[in-house]
């Protein structure tokens, strides 16, 4: 199989979904992922799995999806024999991703400064809220508290008075692909280096970074910027406008968009000199997107947008998941994929967005059950037998 990351060993104690997303597309990648989870299982295995439109023979839509391509090894890290064993499986990996809160590495002796003694070459990282240090590193955190805590929440929505949380949790996808982006970041470095190296992941310290410019344009005003809904504090038209049958979004950030809008639109009201470049559309940006909007909605979406790329001009319908997830493009990019559950039933979840041009084979095996592979990868890995894996079993340390 020619799958990128085919080789890389990860150990993956992550739960929820800071940590699983990115050790998902680890996985997804070619990485051999070992899910080490408590014997009770991981807390993700719980959510939806009761819920009869959302789950597969007691396996919600979370764990599903999260988990697709991983083996499971069922572990009790709180005993010493179970410690051990943990210890001799990072002797066989490369990576050792968490996203348990500030300490418990520590607590359980799985942390860095211990791994690196085991295996030199141990890379390790940690998705916390905060962060491992600071004053407020032992803050709780959920993905809803870190975007309040970014600032994120207080740009999003139509006004100051009723901010608004992300339709997706950013805070926990963001600390996952931050979290990818640093372990691969050492990989590249131990091929210098020959040594491992922890990487410490705030999904505070991801959303702040998400702030870019608009960061920027604070530091060099000093004003404290708005939720202006779906407008743009620059380019106008740039909004959503209703449409006879939904709502369309148009984009009109270069001033010869503006020239093809006035085509699509052929409204005598908006052919004004001082409209023809952005500040002026700016200084009557509430009349403008008014008068668009009072053209929009006399046709159909399907009717405008057809105008409208016919002139090239950003535009797009705004799709519900119904449509997002069987728009022919998402599905030509083999966006949409086949996942199945161990007892064979199927079900559909978004693909793997990494695509590259030679190592490019794409796999989607079904998360595991509980300690499915349990026995298989200590008895590969670590030359263990039946009758030793049976005592195990049978003292509670594996399951």
């Amino acid at each position: 199989m020619n799958k990128a990351l085919a080789g890389l060993r990860i150990l993956d104690l992550t739960h929820i979904l800071s940590g699983p997303f990115g050790t998902m597309t680890l996985a997804d990648l070619g990485a051999e992922v070992i899910k080490i989870e408590p014997l009770e299982g991981e807390r993700t295995r719980g959510l939806l799995a009761n819920d009869p439109n959302n789950s597969i023979d007691g396996m919600g839509a979370y764990f599903i999806n999260l988990n697709r391509n991983k083996k499971s090894v069922a572990l009790d890290l709180k005993s010493e024999e179970g410690r051990q064993l943990f210890y001799r499986l990072v002797k066989t990996a490369d990576i050792v991703f968490d996203n348990f809160s500030v300490g418990v590495t520590q607590k359980l002796a799985i942390d860095y400064a211990t791994l690196s003694e085991i295996n030199p070459r141990i890379i390790t990282c940690s998705v916390t809220g905060f962060g491992s240090e600071g004053p407020g590193m032992h803050r709780t955190a959920f993905d809803q508290v870190v975007q309040a805590y970014g600032g994120n929440m207080s740009i999003t929505g139509d006004d100051a008075k009723h901010p608004l949380r992300s339709g997706v949790p950013i805070a926990d996808l963001g600390g996952s692909l931050y979290g990818m982006v640093g372990v691969l970041t050492a990989l590249y470095e131990r091929e210098r280096s020959g040594k491992g190296q922890h990487v410490d992941i705030s999904m505070l310290d991801g959303q702040v970074s998400m702030l870019s410019y608009m960061a920027t344009m604070y530091f060099l005003s000093g004003k404290d910027p708005e939720p202006i809904g779906n407008s743009h504090f620059v380019h106008v038209p740039y909004n959503s406008f209703k449409t006879r049958d939904g709502f369309i979004v148009i984009a009109i950030i270069f001033d010869h968009f503006w020239t093809g809008l006035l085509d699509v639109l052929d409204c005598d009201a908006l052919r004004k000199l001082e409209y023809d470049h952005q500040p002026g559309r700016l200084a009557d940006k509430t009349t403008i997107e008014n008068k668009v909007a009072e053209i929009f909605i006399t046709n159909t979406s399907e009717f405008w947008l057809e105008k409208l790329e016919a002139e090239r001009i950003p535009c797009a319908p705004i799709n519900t998941f119904s449509q997002a997830l069987s728009d022919s493009q998402i599905l030509y990019r083999n966006m949409v994929v086949d996942i199945s559950h161990p007892n064979g039933e199927t079900t559909k979840a978004p693909g793997n967005p990494v695509k590259l041009s030679r190592s490019n084979h794409e796999e989607f095996k079904p998360a595991p059950l509980l300690g499915q592979d349990t026995d298989a990868v200590l008895g590969d890995l670590l030359n263990m037998g039946s009758d030793e894996l049976a005592a195990l079993r049978a003292k509670n340390v594996i399951g």
